[in-house]
């Protein structure tokens, strides 16, 4: 673990002390993980998968430890976070059962002559983390790209760099090669190093859609594979005919798990016009019923958000929606615990919007914070035309109770995945991945073992060669 900012901060204080490494530190880090690469990508995936299933029993092992971290890292409740843990694991099993299956194509030629192709790993993968799902991102990155035999040097955020840093210990007391898994800590400076690197091969990130352009940029100067998990602005459509509990449910899960604070939220609500009163009524009945307060707790359900400067901008876009024309039904201030130790914490109230319209900042603009817009729509054709007129296409979701119409919906919804009567749920069989400028490539499923290897063609020649000259 690379190691080289004061960053960290639960609730509202220093909670540790980090430097961000520079050109020497990024420089070894990579070269360590080619060499940890060398001997990794000879073992075959039953062997690869007995250490990535050691690694995910540790992790179970440790699940509750881990957990209690990410609370301090990030400010989220600790149900979620026990629950980030858990799919973490969940990731790295999936991938140790998929990397002995591996394999390539026998293609038969005329005259007993043939071909076959071999899927090879790329070689040092560098992962750059999100901080809202610190510890599960660095093990939906990691997991494919070990799974096919690659290594991986990992930024986590600056905000969050505490738990990735648990996530190499477990790698390497399961047996991985040293310098398999390296953790580098840092800022943008660093993460243009690795992107810069010549031995680098892949760049996976996960953040904005302005950092994202850049990391494709550096990466194209040395024409490196890239996978981007950027924004959204995802609508969830609820029509008259759902089954009206379970699209309330649906749309307190697409707007208020992690603070909010999740790229693929539901947080244009489309509500047909006939339900509008009801879905409101209930859903701000149930809003202003979220425990907030001490992430540590398993009551609190809310915790804070990441720092102060974007507490600050959630509110600045709430303030805005205001001056705009929406109308705040519930939330939207600052929160204030009980607890004197918690006074500092940057809690803010989960938000419901009425009388939004299409224009407005608070519906076009990713707010990654505790807010949800409400719509009203009329038309199938409509509103299709609404959800689909972003930038954005990471997530979408559909409550209905008629099957030809979920499963139309789901095909004209421009997006990388579609929640038909649910929303949030996040198998790690299931694909995920963006459309339009939320990126491409895809995390998780068996899918993404495409994205972190490469293929060979070997074309064997059984008689003789017929030539031209």
């Amino acid at each position: 673990v690379f190691s080289n900012c004061r960053v960290v901060l639960f609730p509202g204080r220093v909670l540790c002390d980090m430097i961000p490494c520079g050109e020497e530190e990024v420089d070894e880090a990579i070269k360590s993980a080619h060499s940890a690469y060398l001997k990794w990508s000879k073992l075959s995936g039953m062997e690869r998968a007995r250490i990535m299933l050691e690694a995910a029993r540790i992790i179970r092992e440790r699940r509750d430890e881990i957990a209690r971290a990410e609370v301090a890292n990030n400010g989220k409740s600790i149900t979620e976070a026990q629950v980030d843990i858990d799919v973490a694991w969940q990731c790295i099993e999936y991938y140790a059962g998929i990397a002995p299956t591996l394999s390539g194509q026998h293609i038969q030629l005329p005259g007993g002559s043939f071909a076959y192709t071999r899927r090879e790993p790329l070689g040092v993968c560098v992962g750059i983390g999100a901080w809202n799902y610190p510890f599960q991102i660095a093990a939906w990155k990691s997991a494919p790209a070990m799974a096919c035999g690659n290594a991986m040097v990992f930024k986590p955020s600056p905000m969050t760099p505490v738990t990735v840093v648990m996530l190499a210990e477990i790698y390497k007391e399961a047996g991985v090669p040293d310098g398999l898994f390296n953790v580098v800590q840092g800022g943008a400076e660093t993460g243009g190093l690795l992107c810069h690197h010549p031995m680098v091969a892949k760049v996976s990130f996960t953040g904005s859609v302005p950092t994202g352009k850049k990391v494709m940029e550096m990466a194209a100067k040395g024409v490196k594979q890239v996978t981007l998990e950027l924004g959204g602005k995802s609508p969830l459509i609820i029509f008259k005919d759902c089954e009206l509990e379970n699209a309330i449910k649906g749309a307190l899960m697409a707007n208020f798990l992690t603070q909010g604070e999740v790229c693929c939220n539901g947080t244009r609500v489309f509500v047909q016009r006939e339900i509008m009163p009801q879905f409101l009524e209930e859903v701000v009945k149930r809003t202003k019923a979220i425990a907030v307060g001490d992430p540590m707790c398993e009551e609190t359900r809310m915790g804070a958000l990441i720092r102060k400067p974007h507490m600050e901008k959630v509110l600045g876009f709430i303030k805005q929606a205001k001056e705009q024309g929406a109308k705040v039904l519930c939330g939207g201030e600052r929160f204030v615990p009980s607890d004197p130790k918690l006074k500092d914490g940057y809690f803010v109230s989960p938000c419901v919007l009425d009388n939004c319209r299409d224009d407005m900042t608070c519906v076009k603009e990713e707010i990654f914070g505790p807010v949800m817009s409400v719509l009203p729509f009329d038309t199938e054709d409509e509103v299709l035309q609404r959800a689909n007129n972003t930038t954005f296409g990471l997530a979408s979701g559909v409550f209905t109770r008629d099957i030809a119409r979920a499963h139309r919906v789901a095909e004209n919804l421009q997006a990388g995945t579609c929640y038909i009567n649910n929303y949030n749920v996040g198998p790690v069989e299931v694909p995920f991945g963006g459309y339009k400028m939320s990126g491409f490539g895809r995390e998780n499923g068996q899918v993404t073992t495409e994205y972190y290897s490469q293929l060979k063609t070997v074309v064997v020649e059984m008689g003789d060669v017929e030539s031209l000259f």
